[in-house]
Order: C-alpha cells, then sequence, then structure tokens
C-alpha cells in the first residue's frame, strides 16, 4: 500500500507549518470532498463518484474583486473519465463549488477539466513506431492532501478494494507455471468505436480476455449503462466480465473465491 499522506484537514488547521503550495492544495481539495459529497447527498451519486476520481484539483488565483479573491479550478482526469464530463455535469460542478466557496470567503472563477498528459521517456518515437503507447501519468500532484492512493509493483489502483482484488489476482499468478499463467492490467484505457473505457482491472488468461469490475456506494442505479458498456465489451472480444460489490470484496477469503470463479469461467 501507498504512504498516507498529510490530509488537507491537518494543513488547514495549521497552515502557518506548511508552504504555501501546499496550502492551496489543501484549499483545493477541501472544496473537491465537500462538492463531491453535497452532491451526493443530493441524489447525484454518479457526478460524485466522478469527481472523487480526479487525479489532481489545482486552484489558480485569477483576480481580486473588492477585496475577496477569486480562482480557476482544473481537475485532471484520464481519457475515459474526461468524457462522462459533459457540459451538464461542468455546470452541476461548477454551481456546487460556487456554493462551497462562499463559506470560505473566496470564490470559483471558472472550472476547467483537463486530461492527464503521457509520461515519455528518450524513445518515445520507437516506442509510437513499433505501436506501442507513451505511458499516462496517474500523478499529477507534486504533494499528495488527502488519502493516498494504493501502489503495488510500481502500479496505481483508485481505492483500496481494487488493490484488494489485484492482490489475489498477483498471488494466484505467481502460484502458476510460467506456460499457463495469466496477465493483470489495472485501470487501462481500451477504445471502442466512439467510447473510451478504463476498466477496473483487464484479465488475460488461457487465450482469452475478461474484465473485472470493483462496484463502489455509488454504483446503485447505473445498470442500464453497464448492461451498455459490457455489450460493447464482448464485440470488442472480451469473453467475459463479472462485478463484485466493495461489501464482497472485505476480507481476502470473499476477493479469493470472487478471483476463482471468475477464472473458471473466463478459461471455460
Amino acid at each position: 500500500m501507498a504512504e498516507a499522506s498529510i490530509s488537507f484537514q491537518e494543513i488547514l488547521q495549521n497552515p502557518d507549518s506548511y508552504s504555501h503550495e501546499d496550502v492551496t492544495r489543501a484549499r483545493a481539495e477541501k472544496v473537491l470532498a465537500v462538492s463531491a459529497t453535497l452532491l451526493h447527498d443530493r441524489g447525484h451519486g454518479d457526478v460524485a463518484a466522478l469527481l472523487a476520481q480526479a487525479e489532481a484539483c489545482n486552484l489558480e488565483f485569477d483576480e481580486e474583486d473588492w477585496g475577496k479573491p477569486w480562482f480557476d479550478l482544473t481537475l485532471d482526469f484520464t481519457h475515459a473519465q474526461l468524457e462522462r464530463f459533459t457540459e451538464e455535469v461542468e455546470q452541476r460542478v461548477l454551481t456546487t463549488m460556487q456554493e462551497v466557496c462562499e463559506r470560505e470567503q473566496f470564490g470559483i472563477s471558472r472550472l476547467r477539466a483537463r486530461v492527464i498528459l503521457p509520461v515519455v521517456e528518450a524513445d518515445w518515437r520507437k516506442r509510437l513506431a513499433d505501436g506501442g503507447k507513451a505511458r499516462p501519468s496517474n500523478h499529477a500532484r507534486k504533494v499528495r492532501v488527502g488519502p493516498a492512493h494504493p501502489q503495488a509493483d510500481g502500479l496505481h489502483f483508485t481505492n483500496e478494494w481494487e488493490w484488494r482484488v489485484y492482490s489475489v489476482l498477483r498471488e494466484r499468478q505467481q502460484e502458476l507455471p510460467d506456460n499457463d499463467t495469466l496477465g493483470i492490467a489495472p485501470l487501462s484505457s481500451l477504445k471502442v468505436r466512439d467510447h473510451v473505457f478504463e476498466p477496473d482491472l483487464l484479465i488475460t488468461y488461457r487465450g482469452c480476455a475478461g474484465v473485472i469490475e470493483i462496484d463502489g456506494p455509488h454504483h446503485k442505479g447505473r445498470s442500464s449503462d453497464d448492461k451498455s458498456r459490457e455489450r460493447l465489451l464482448r464485440h470488442a472480444g472480451v469473453k467475459y466480465i463479472d462485478r463484485i460489490d466493495v461489501r464482497d470484496a472485505s476480507t481476502k477469503e470473499e476477493a479469493e473465491k470472487f478471483v476463482t470463479d471468475f477464472l473458471r469461467h473466463l478459461a471455460g
């Protein structure tokens, strides 16, 4: 697991102990956290869940008007997440953030969502010419505030439950012989026609591709979207798709049972 980072509450309670940069990040994180929680409480769980996936939330000073500072707020998303940040969602988020900031003695002038830029290396020309792709960076923040994302084997996960299922898959991978092993791709981007999907876990096993989705507490009411998404994935060659609720991944035994059943269906 990743190291725990300093919470934005601690930074804002003791601002003199931290740099101006850290305090600004903490202030942005608080706006994001309170706004997402408000949206969830008001029945917009899908928007709240999207905000929770933002890899960075940054405030940039714009101007001061009548003694009140105004900022531009920028959110960083992956391609798949950015596709869901429609104009309607943007307006709803901006209105909520402005409501939150009224009590924080500053204002939000503009809200902008942007894609996370890829990390490139010296051999980027060769990688692209060979059909490869640059690795996306999902760590836009120099210093993270709030809970840190889980990490393992140089891979990053959205939440603890994804990491738990990955850990069981990794153990299963290590138990298998080299000539009958499995591949694990967390949070990989997959373009299917006009859509870019980001499955929680893409698994390859015995000549087949499968997808595991870990459903969080805000997932209710999305069965229609799930079915459309799964249909497109199957048409694109994904043999088997299964979902696990975070409540069913609270223990290692539950995650192990799920992984066993998933691999059996995938290879069957």
